[in-house]
């Protein structure tokens, strides 16, 4: 006995009006049936088209369904990526296959639906990944803020003389070095004046330089002497001659 194939959709599409609650839109009836059924996923915002993904899918009878596949398109895609619609077509072609022979269209509705949340899901997880990655980006571009440039001998030193030289502590220091305290010996040869020292206090208490005695002898053996060697000698310090 040969199968009733006009009875067999009508009854399919009776059954899926039922189970759509007049989601369902009938196109045509003759000479096959063709109908349009919305799909969308779980978290879909409809009247903003936001927050998830949606079309609709349009089937036809074949004459000989469903030992014969339907017809399938996709319509009203929105949040599609470029190649979504040849995917879930691909998709469904591969379901179709599968359900030859059986009433197949809830089937196909039910395989797209989760098609679309896995897509979705994907497309979720993708972009929190985005978004801890910026996250991420931003908090170590700060913290180099507070990380600097990392410091090495060679640097340290050029920074240090750079920053020395700019707040004049080189010159404050070079100044310090200048007046040390001198020896005796570095005192005469520096200062010309002390030459004239002696003369000139003799000058102030009112004495003639003709009158002025000066014993040969005591020079006569100067040139002996190691100038070198003041630094050595221990510091007098007045009473010292006293104790003897």
């Amino acid at each position: 006995m040969s199968r009733n194939y006009k009875e067999d959709q009508a009854n399919e599409i009776e059954a899926l009006d039922s189970i759509y609650c007049g989601d369902m839109e009938i196109l045509a009836t003759e000479p096959l049936h063709k109908f349009k059924i919305p799909i969308a996923t779980e978290e879909y915002n409809a009247e903003e088209q936001s927050n998830g993904l949606a079309c609709k899918l349009v089937f036809a009878y074949t004459e000989n369904y469903p030992d014969e596949a339907p017809l399938v398109e996709i319509e009203d895609t929105i949040n599609f990526q470029d190649n979504f619609e040849s995917k879930l077509l691909e998709q469904l072609e591969c379901s179709i296959k599968m359900n030859v022979g059986l009433e197949m269209i809830f089937c196909l509705v039910s395989n797209a639906q989760e098609w679309l949340n896995e897509r979705w899901d994907e497309f979720k997880k993708q972009e929190e990944e985005d978004r801890a990655r910026k996250l991420k980006e931003v908090e170590e571009a700060e913290q180099k803020k507070f990380e600097g440039t990392r410091v090495t001998v060679e640097s340290f030193l050029k920074w240090k003389t750079e920053f020395e030289e700019s707040t004049g502590i080189a010159a404050k220091r070079e100044k310090n070095n200048d007046s040390k305290k001198l020896t005796g010996r570095e005192l005469f040869i520096r200062d010309n004046t002390l030459n004239e020292s002696d003369i000139k206090y003799l000058l102030e208490a009112g004495d003639s330089i003709e009158n002025v005695k000066i014993d040969e002898s005591l020079f006569q053996n100067i040139c002996e002497l190691d100038l070198d060697e003041d630094d050595d000698d221990e510091e007098w310090t007045p009473g010292d001659d006293d104790d003897d």
